[in-house]
């Protein structure tokens, strides 16, 4: 069945619908904190320049809002009516930014210079913490009737992104790395929140327990196909695309799973990629270009692009065993190609 023959909307027109919808909410929701934390949170979601002048840089691509409001429309809810948990989810991925910015050390974020490079790490974190926060109070003033069940799950959600944010950091001094522990890491660091729009979007919608769970998983395959496509971008995007330098997680040495896949290929490749890792001084421009030729002929690109494939084919399973509904399904079928076939 095609998105035609649905009468599905395309990839863009939902996630303006979304974006509609949702930074309004942000919006109003931000209104609310400290006038610090709001002026740094606005200058991250590019509202606003560093003086609180307001600016039309874009705020991304709001994805896991556009998730969670579809899998509520998805079950037969409103996405009216799924608006909290979507705000809550892009509150939390926001913080979540924040902080991976400080702990990696990037210094930009949608070619703008990123909040802690402009205001500071200590009022980064600061900021980060006060988005978190606000998630939860958006849930808890929801008036929903099972708000503290999404509140319930959103909390896991954070418990289980912050162990995926500490194994991703506790990587950067092992040379032991295996691949299992790669998946496991970007499952809990990326995955967990794309599974939680999806569930709590659809627990907003009204669904039992068995669409949720279907769409919870629905998501944490997806999330794990969107970051094998960012791992990807991470070392071959385009950086007019990126916002970040060529190479970048190379020349971070960052375990990324395409990096790890390489690593442990038990190939000549892979051995002379950990000598490069292992050194310990400033990669040039030649050695990062030999790093990338060396991750892609021990296979750990294609290792990813075939993996990602393979979770992506499972996706409209998941959606039929939800008992979704045609259009939403479709939507959300098209947004997840988009999530993990991006351009490199």
């Amino acid at each position: 069945m095609t998105t035609t023959d649905t009468g599905a909307r395309d990839v863009a027109e939902v996630l303006a619908w979304s974006r509609d919808l949702v930074q309004p909410a942000i919006r109003e929701a931000a209104d609310t904190l400290p006038a610090s934390m709001r002026h740094i949170s606005g200058y991250h979601m590019g509202w606003w320049d560093e003086r609180g002048r307001p600016i039309t840089t874009g705020s991304g691509k709001s994805v896991r809002p556009a998730l969670a409001l579809l899998a509520a429309e998805a079950v037969g809810g409103s996405a009216e009516g799924a608006l909290p948990a979507a705000v809550a989810v892009e509150l939390v991925h926001d913080f979540s930014l924040l902080h991976d910015d400080v702990m990696d050390g990037d210094a930009t974020r949608r070619h703008r210079p990123t909040a802690w490079r402009v205001f500071g790490v200590s009022q980064a974190i600061l900021a980060g913490d006060a988005l978190v926060s606000l998630a939860f109070a958006r849930l808890a003033g929801s008036g929903h009737p099972l708000a503290h069940e999404g509140a319930r799950l959103l909390n896991a959600t954070v418990l289980d992104l912050l162990d995926g944010q500490s194994a991703d950091v506790g990587f950067e001094d092992r040379t032991d790395v295996t691949l299992p522990e790669c998946i496991r890491m970007a499952g809990s660091k990326t995955g967990a929140l794309i599974a939680c729009a999806c569930a709590l979007g659809a627990l907003y919608g009204g669904a039992d327990a068995r669409a949720i769970e279907h769409l919870r998983t629905f998501g944490a395959e997806l999330g794990l196909a969107f970051q094998l496509a960012d791992d990807l971008l991470g070392i071959w995007g385009d950086p007019e695309v990126t916002g970040k330098p060529v190479f970048s997680d190379l020349a971070n040495r960052k375990k990324s799973l395409p990096v790890v896949a390489a690593l442990t290929s038990a190939t000549g490749e892979a051995a002379e990629l950990a000598a490069i890792y292992r050194s310990g001084t400033v990669l040039s421009d030649a050695e990062l270009a030999r790093a990338a030729d060396l991750v892609e002929r021990a296979g750990g690109r294609d290792w990813c692009l075939e993996t990602a494939d393979g979770l992506l084919a499972r996706a409209p399973a998941h959606l039929e065993e939800a008992g979704c509904a045609a259009r939403p399904a479709a939507e959300l079928t098209a947004l997840s190609t988009l999530m993990a076939r991006r351009t490199l």
